[in-house]
């Protein structure tokens, strides 16, 4: 047995999935925890878990609770989670044995979501948008762990892009010194969160599921540690207006600054900040691509399933 293996509670469901090798995609718990007021958050946790069921996947929302990693959660702990919101320590790979050792409840972020995803065997994992470089990090080193991660664990991270509350530039400079393929797709151009576009490219476009598929075997058959960035854009007609999230951001920014709000507080409080000042129509296109990215990782995890089962 692993050592980690006592650590581990394996829903059934995804424990069944996992040791028949069917399809199974990873969630994490930040985004219910911190991501979304109650009771919007559990609903939509559980919507994203329903549009993965209905994708020949079953869905492993990630966790700590009372010092247990959960790998699958029930209904019921999905609330707990909502209801609690901020109170749950946000959880990444620094926190993860002190969340632990101290039984305490804990959100996973897009790192330790990684990091568990891969303990328990999958390798597929789908979230609104990825952690990097914060704009100002050249005088605050601001760099999300999300970036670390992706350079050393083999999951690949369907996302609507980087957060446009990052600097995407510098983002995509680190992931290039990881060696993390940014692949888009159906799309050449990275999106930006609430925005299909963001003036920056992708390094490989793929338009298939089955060609990421392929992509992802033959980097991990070569041992060719580290995760893969799929960049999906949010579907058209829930992008937001470039130039009014920009406004809205800058403004966030600025009120972040003033306050002297900074680390891993920062995101949270630049995505509610930045809800409230357009109105609400942040908050429904945040939704809106955590179903999009839903739907193809669901997609992904089924190709790859399949792909395994093929004769060499």
């Amino acid at each position: 047995m692993q050592t980690y293996a006592h650590y581990l509670d394996i829903h059934d469901d995804v424990r069944k999935a996992l040791e028949s090798g069917q399809p199974v995609v990873a969630l994490e718990s930040t985004i219910i925890s911190h991501g979304m007021p109650y009771p919007k958050n559990v609903e939509t946790a559980m919507a994203v878990e329903k549009i993965i069921r209905e994708g020949g996947a079953t869905p492993a929302t990630i966790a700590i609770l009372n010092g247990r990693i959960k790998v699958g959660l029930t209904p019921e702990e999905i609330d707990a989670l909502g209801r609690a919101g901020q109170q749950v320590t946000k959880t990444s790979r620094r926190d993860i044995p002190f969340v632990i050792t101290n039984r305490l409840d804990g959100a996973t972020t897009v790192a330790s979501t990684m990091i568990i995803a891969a303990l328990a065997g999958i390798r597929i994992f789908a979230t609104g948008g990825i952690g990097g470089v914060h704009r100002g990090a050249e005088r605050s080193f601001d760099i999300s762990a999300d970036l670390e991660e992706l350079g050393r664990t083999d999951v690949a991270v369907v996302c609507a892009g980087a957060k446009s509350i990052l600097d995407i530039p510098l983002t995509l400079e680190y992931l290039e010194t990881k060696g993390v393929p940014v692949v888009g797709y159906r799309t050449e151009e990275l999106p930006a969160f609430y925005t299909r576009r963001s003036g920056h490219g992708v390094d490989y476009t793929v338009h298939s599921p089955e060609e990421l598929a392929r992509a992802l075997k033959t980097k991990w058959d070569l041992n060719l540690h580290g995760g893969v960035v799929v960049a999906n854009p949010v579907p058209a007609a829930f992008e937001m207006d470039f130039e009014t999230i920009d406004r809205a951001i800058q403004s966030a920014l600025a009120e972040a600054e003033a306050q002297g709000i900074k680390g891993k507080e920062s995101t949270p409080f630049l995505l509610a900040k930045v809800k409230e000042l357009t109105g609400g129509d942040s908050l429904e296109t945040n939704i809106q691509l955590v179903y999009n990215n839903a739907r193809l990782a669901a997609a992904l995890a089924n190709a790859c399933t399949h792909l395994q089962k093929e004769p060499s």
